[in-house]
């Protein structure tokens, strides 16, 4: 069984950071992609960043591009993402999911954590 448990956010002012955690477990060497989203009431979820479980490629949301960083450690099933620059529209709750197929819907998904952008 897959589970994903984010953790990390909270309140933060503008210009601020946060480092979001994500901890993955169950089928792990069967990924191929895990991805961060957001999503803000009355919006649909949105890609914040993508990467890919074993070369470690990334992509991002342009909008987000040279503020936020995906990263991994495979070795402790991890990936973060490193929010900089955090303006009050980044407030959103955010997920963690897992893709087991290159271009494939996100199967599992995290409980979500907060992130609260104050002006």
């Amino acid at each position: 069984q897959v589970q994903l448990v984010e953790s990390g956010g909270g309140l933060v002012q503008a210009g601020g950071s946060l480092r979001l955690s994500c901890k993955a477990s169950g089928r792990t060497s069967s990924y191929y992609t895990m991805g961060w989203f957001r999503r803000t009431p009355g919006k649909e979820r949105e890609l914040v960043a993508a990467i890919n479980w074993s070369v470690g490629t990334t992509n991002y949301a342009d909008s987000l591009k040279g503020r936020f960083t995906i990263s991994k450690d495979n070795a402790k099933n991890m990936v973060y993402l490193q929010m900089n620059s955090l303006k009050p529209e980044d407030t959103a709750v955010y997920y963690c999911g897992v893709a087991f197929f290159r271009g494939g819907a996100y199967d599992y998904w995290g409980q979500g954590t907060q992130v609260t952008v104050s002006s």
